[in-house]
């Protein structure tokens, strides 16, 4: 009797070890996993308001500016006059018109500028619909700006639809252009966008107002 309930006892105790072995070994599924150490989260950055508005103002004023401006000096400005001379010589004020683009280049091809500058202007509202940089804001208003008041010269004036003649009035240092083209309102707002681009593309900022370098940086700590 004893040696049978020794043999029961040995008979439980080894068919439970393969259950207690079976309740503690790992599984399957993590014995086979190849998944390294969890990738460390994205950097993410709070998104910036959209800067639309700002591109919409500056564009108005430099239009209002220049088309106001325009209308003063072919009212009160003889193109067959002497120049004004203003603020001690530092600016004369002559009236030209212009059958070319800014600071009267490319004469004589009117209606492609004038088809350039639609496109351009297409092109600049749809990115401004996605900007949340100020600096590229303030950038493609100038830029906005001066070109539809240019654009509005070449609809609205004469000899025609697409062939208009930017009204130029603006000369520095010396008249007539001597020193530096004849220009206007419009071609100071591309010319000062166009400058702003430059720096925003010198320090890296992208059009979500952050700097590139700046989020490269903050990844590679991630």
């Amino acid at each position: 009797m004893a040696r049978r309930d020794v043999w029961d006892t040995g008979g439980v105790n080894s068919s439970s070890e393969p259950e207690q072995s079976r309740a503690t070994a790992p599984d399957d599924d993590a014995l086979t996993s190849t998944d390294g150490p969890e990738a460390p989260a994205a950097v993410t950055r709070p998104l910036r308001p959209r800067r639309i508005g700002l591109v919409a103002v500056l564009a108005l004023v430099i239009i209002v500016l220049d088309q106001v401006t325009k209308l003063l000096v072919v009212a009160h400005l003889d193109p067959d006059a002497p120049p004004k001379r203003i603020l001690g010589g530092l600016v004369y004020l002559s009236l030209f018109r212009n059958a070319g683009a800014a600071f009267s280049t490319a004469t004589g091809v009117t209606w492609i500028l004038a088809l350039v500058a639609i496109g351009v202007v297409v092109v600049i509202i749809r990115m401004a619909s996605k900007l949340r940089s100020t600096a590229w804001a303030i950038a493609l208003g100038l830029v906005l700006g001066g070109a539809v008041g240019n654009l509005i010269d070449r609809i609205f004036r004469s000899p025609g639809i697409l062939r208009g003649h930017v009204v130029d009035f603006i000369s520095l240092f010396e008249p007539d252009g001597r020193h530096f083209a004849v220009f206007n309102i419009a071609d100071s707002g591309i010319t000062l966008g166009a400058v702003a681009l430059v720096l925003t593309a010198i320090f890296g900022i992208d059009m979500d107002g952050y700097r590139t370098k700046d989020k490269k940086t903050e990844a590679d700590r991630g």
